[in-house]
């Protein structure tokens, strides 16, 4: 993926969605975010683990995005408390898109869900496949960067428009190790590079701006998989193929020695 391609991308006008944003709600953590993005621009942070909420209206697009890194097998789940004065069924999905926007299947989980008119919450989940450090310019495969969440009501009575919902969003990802190695890796993470945050510098100098959309990366910063089990099983091969060559070799000169004859037999 070159450079220019990722900023050009980067930089373009995201789809058209609700005017109105969504507002903030309780959270059961303080520091855990209240409030959903309208866009792909205005999509609110989250980490890994961290359950986030937001209170919305029926017919709203609420976008949230968290970092993932190569090695790690996202999981996305959501719940939707739904209005209690809904008059008509309600169909729910929620999608998950990579860092240069390109929608990503689910490799299993509930991704879109009906719920009838007296149901009181619906729950969704999205498991992604696991994130390569590499992969060819023309395959779709998930790769190390930001990820975006967007949940809506894909299918709604006009009378239930604009319904007050809560909505809860929480990502877990698991560490599948070194059987998802490849070799390659990405020069950078697919990280929006719009314009939207500075980092911490001198004011005075030009170069202190680096043009960020996302501030959020793993815990262990990125391409923490670098090291994995894969590079333990092919050490461990290495010294085991190296010893049964040296046995096998000892075993081979040792048949191939003639017997000694004692003299005058």
């Amino acid at each position: 993926m070159t450079a220019g391609l990722f900023l050009l991308l980067g930089g373009t006008a995201s789809p058209s969605v609700a005017d109105s944003s969504p507002s903030a709600s309780p959270s059961e953590d303080g520091d855990a975010p209240t409030r959903a993005g309208t866009s792909f621009r205005t999509a609110t942070e989250i980490e890994q683990g961290q359950k986030a909420t937001a209170g919305a209206s029926t017919g709203d697009y609420l976008y949230w995005s968290f970092p993932a890194d190569s090695g790690r097998r996202p999981t996305v789940k959501a719940t939707v408390k739904l209005p209690d004065a809904a008059q008509t069924s309600s169909t729910w999905q929620i999608d998950v898109y990579d860092g240069l926007r390109r929608r990503q299947a689910c490799q299993y989980g509930a991704q879109t869900r009906t719920a009838g008119a007296e149901a009181g919450s619906v729950e969704l989940s999205c498991t992604l496949r696991t994130v390569r450090a590499w992969s060819e310019q023309w395959a779709n495969d998930p790769l190390p960067g930001t990820y975006y969440i967007r949940l809506t009501a894909t299918d709604l009575g006009t009378a239930d428009l604009g319904l007050p919902v809560d909505a809860e969003v929480r990502v877990d990802a698991k560490d599948v190790g070194g059987a998802a190695a490849v070799d390659g890796s990405l020069a950078e993470p697919l990280v929006p590079g719009i314009a939207m945050t500075t980092e911490e510098g001198d004011e005075s100098s030009d170069d202190s701006s680096t043009a960020v959309l996302s501030s959020l990366e793993p815990d262990d910063g990125w391409a923490s998989g670098w090291w994995s089990d894969r590079w333990v099983w092919t050490t461990v091969g290495g010294v085991l193929a190296a010893l049964a060559g040296v046995g096998g070799c000892s075993l081979t000169r040792g048949a191939g020695q003639p017997s000694r004859v004692p003299p005058g037999s």
